[in-house]
């Protein structure tokens, strides 16, 4: 369970009044559409209406990225995520009118990506967000949830599909559910102290800040690392962890327990089903399991926190040939 929210004031221009136009829009996506503070880091730049439950938004994907770096010749796959994340709180501002203090809380996130269509070039990777709102749950008037489904296509070639099932809620719903946890500066000044990163080249990644795992009781078993003051995924105040720190740390503890085979993830089948807080450790054990596919490793990643068992994934990934 996760929520995607960033508090700033709602844009004097909405969205909706420019897409009554006929022809689709095309322009950056202002950041609170997409619940970021950092205008760098939205991938959306645009959007564009199909009919009812069907929305298309382009996203450009930077050839440079501070955290989502390409590797083996392939653009990022949790870029794809990442896209898809923001697309959730776009399609529920303007695609279903949800005002933009309402928080998305995700349940299940389903994500699968071609590798073959995440090829590296010498410009950034255009796409088209091909979105489907079904099982959408309207409460007086307004939106309650729904599951998004989305396909990525980069020219004629599908770069990945998505499912996720999110609730969409307002902020005296969202204040009784997280009580007095809800003050998000406050949460974030009680996050355990960081402890050090295990090598980044285990976790798949350059940069040790960029690591989110630190060794824990066993080759398969870490401690998640919360850098509250990490650029990217603490974009903004918040208070719990963030699903996407959630999704980055599955990855990680994929890779790690696949090393030191070279690995990219082409898979995650993730569910949230209680927020991660920051004033308790949060440990992340993996297993491997049987593999999906020739030339593929699956690892299943279970977070405990406290007696609590608030989010578990499947991750699968791609062994590269040395």
């Amino acid at each position: 369970m996760t929520a995607t929210t960033v508090e700033t004031a709602r844009p004097e221009s909405p969205l909706k009044a420019v897409i009554a136009s006929p022809s689709p829009l095309l322009m950056a996506i202002p950041r609170q559409y997409v619940h970021k503070a950092a205008q760098a880091e939205v991938l959306l730049c645009g959007w564009q209406e199909n009919g009812e439950d069907s929305f298309v938004a382009p996203a450009q994907w930077p050839r440079s990225h501070s955290f989502y770096t390409p590797a083996h010749g392939l653009y990022d796959p949790m870029l794809f995520a990442e896209s898809v994340r923001q697309a959730i709180p776009l399609v529920s501002h303007v695609g279903y009118g949800a005002p933009m203090d309402h928080r998305q809380i995700w349940d299940y996130f389903r994500c699968t990506v071609s590798p073959e269509a995440l090829l590296y070039g010498r410009l950034p990777a255009d796409s088209d967000l091909h979105l489907t709102g079904v099982d959408v749950v309207r409460r007086a008037g307004r939106l309650g949830g729904m599951t998004l489904r989305a396909t990525a296509m980069r020219g004629t070639q599908r770069m990945g599909v998505t499912e996720t099932r999110f609730a969409n809620q307002a902020p005296a719903i969202y204040r009784r559910l997280r009580g007095p946890r809800c003050d998000a500066a406050r949460a974030m000044d009680q996050a355990v102290p960081l402890p050090a990163p295990i090598a980044p080249d285990q976790a798949g990644r350059i940069n040790p800040q960029d690591v989110v795992l630190a060794p824990g009781r066993s080759d398969r078993h870490w401690q998640l690392r919360v850098d509250v003051a990490h650029p990217v995924l603490f974009d903004h105040a918040v208070d719990h962890i963030p699903g996407m720190v959630l999704l980055e740390a599955a990855r990680q503890a994929a890779h790690s327990t696949l090393h030191p085979r070279q690995t990219v993830m082409t898979g995650i089948d993730a569910k949230f089903t209680r927020f991660v807080e920051f004033d308790a450790p949060c440990w992340i054990e993996a297993e491997p399991a049987a593999a999906s596919a020739p030339g593929h490793e699956t690892v299943r990643i279970t977070a405990r926190q406290g007696d609590q068992v608030p989010f578990t994934a499947t991750v699968t990934s791609l062994v590269v040939p040395r």
